[in-house]
């Protein structure tokens, strides 16, 4: 769920939201009658080029999401530092008591929302880009502030299949193995944003155009998306931020097969 009308999204999602992504709580209602298992909230219209919303605007739009939905919340800043540092407080001060995933935290600016995640009750999302010992490095000034490893989740980042997959999936199953090994500073639950990524390629984004050579837009790009989750799933991701409910029905399908459920 963004918190303003997405640019540039595929005519397959369109489908799916475009009559209630101008209004974030209705798109959460969208996303819980599609079956989620919790609700990925991004506050991009506070970013400087995105609208540049105040954090009192921000708070309101996570008010009304949390009055929409009883499911649990993952909230996001603009991913620009200074912003953040002023949006997210306030954010989190909006949803105490609500146990709220907030991030991220990056080793350069990591004080100011821990300290909120500290202040309100709220689980923290800690960002490295792709490189184990700077996600322990980042693990490691959270919890010397006095937050708890357990409380942390990992954001590793990600790519789509076909464009760095091998690195990625390489990258989880070395900090999966490192976890099992002992290792408390990487034993944390991974998140990974699949739709972002996988919607970005232009295997899932063209449209009929391509259908002759790739398949039909409306078939291509969910099954994109479900292929690279199910990969990054088995290299060591537990939650996955997912955008078309074929793509999750698949991926649901998958992990019952694995678990034998």
């Amino acid at each position: 769920v963004l918190d303003k009308e997405p640019t540039g999204w595929p005519q397959p999602l369109a489908d799916v939201y475009g009559d209630v992504w101008s209004e974030p709580a209705a798109w959460a209602a969208r996303v819980k009658e599609l079956g989620a298992d919790l609700v990925n909230l991004r506050l991009l219209s506070t970013h400087p080029d995105e609208g540049d919303r105040s954090a009192d605007e921000a708070a309101e739009t996570v008010r009304a999401v949390l009055a929409a939905v009883d499911l649990p919340l993952v909230v996001w800043g603009c991913g620009v530092p200074q912003k953040d540092q002023q949006v997210m407080p306030k954010v989190a001060e909006a949803c105490q008591g609500e146990n709220c995933l907030v991030g991220a935290v990056i080793e350069e600016d990591y004080r100011t929302l821990t300290a909120a995640a500290q202040a309100y009750g709220h689980k923290l999302i800690t960002l490295a880009p792709c490189d184990i010992n700077k996600q322990k490095q980042v693990n490691i000034l959270v919890s010397d502030m006095g937050y708890p490893l357990e409380d942390i989740v990992i954001y590793p980042t990600t790519t789509a299949l076909g464009y760095g997959m091998e690195y990625i999936y390489s990258i989880l199953e070395r900090g999966r193995l490192a976890a099992l090994s002992g290792d408390k500073l990487m034993a944390q639950p991974v998140i990974l944003d699949v739709g972002h990524e996988a919607w970005r390629a232009k295997e899932a984004r063209s449209g009929d155009e391509m259908a002759e050579l790739w398949g039909p837009a409306a078939e291509r790009g969910p099954a994109w998306e479900a292929v690279t989750a199910c990969d990054l799933l088995q290299g060591g991701a537990d939650i996955l931020i997912m955008r078309h409910p074929q793509a999750i029905a698949a991926v649901r399908n998958h992990v019952k097969q694995l678990t034998g459920a």
